[in-house]
């Protein structure tokens, strides 16, 4: 199978092309909005899962002749640990530096997505409320690849290491959350509709749990 071909685009399209190929051709064929051709639907998500990852299309062009790749994706590591002893100040200097920031960004995604989801469910194949709920999901990766930035940016002290691996953690399932929902506006299924709001609300239990042992810790 040419999964250039079945997305209606050539080989050397840009990943901002393919989504839009493969958004425009999933609402047509979708079930829900008419469309019966359920092989059609297979086949278009067979070319996304391929297409999308950076890795995999670098791979199936190698295999297939194509000309072109694609950028790939990072995720973050788990705190690193401060090799020496952790002094109050270093503790101050984190928690200031690494651990508040982190939880503010966090915040300001976790916080405006029940709403932004409302607006979404009015009518999910309305471009309008889907291009503002894609949006959403943008602002929130941005603050997300922050996030990563700062969680690196410094070593956790000795004396924090269970509130940086909860922050590892909770920063995690948000990750994981908007990766379900940017698959769900790519093809309108609804299990990752459900499964990225589920994320978000283990990751808001989560943050809840990490500003109680924030509070634990004596600075």
């Amino acid at each position: 199978m040419d999964h250039y071909a079945v997305l209606g685009v050539s080989s050397q399209a840009t990943p901002m092309e393919i989504k839009a190929a493969y958004r425009a051709l999933v609402k047509r064929h979708h079930p829900d909005a008419g469309g019966e051709d359920q092989q059609r639907i297979l086949e278009l998500n067979a070319a996304w899962e391929v297409l999308r990852d950076g890795e995999r299309r670098r791979r199936y062009d190698a295999e297939s002749g194509g000309a072109r790749g694609a950028g790939g994706s990072t995720t973050c590591a788990p705190p690193r640990r401060s090799t020496s002893g952790a002094s109050d100040q270093e503790l101050l200097g984190w928690l200031q530096q690494v651990y508040a920031p982190i939880d503010r960004l966090l915040g300001q995604v976790i916080n405006p997505f029940p709403a932004a989801l409302k607006a979404l469910s009015a009518d999910p194949y309305d471009d309008r409320l889907m291009e503002a709920f894609c949006q959403f999901l943008e602002q929130s990766r941005a603050r997300v690849d922050r996030v990563d930035s700062l969680f690196r940016s410094r070593a956790c002290p000795s004396t924090a290491q269970g509130v940086g691996l909860s922050l590892y953690h909770c920063f995690g399932q948000v990750q994981d959350a908007l990766a379900e929902l940017e698959r769900y506006t790519m093809g309108y299924v609804d299990s990752y509709l459900r499964d990225g709001r589920e994320m978000l609300r283990e990751a808001q239990r989560r943050r809840d749990r990490l500003h109680e042992e924030r509070r634990r810790l004596e600075v």
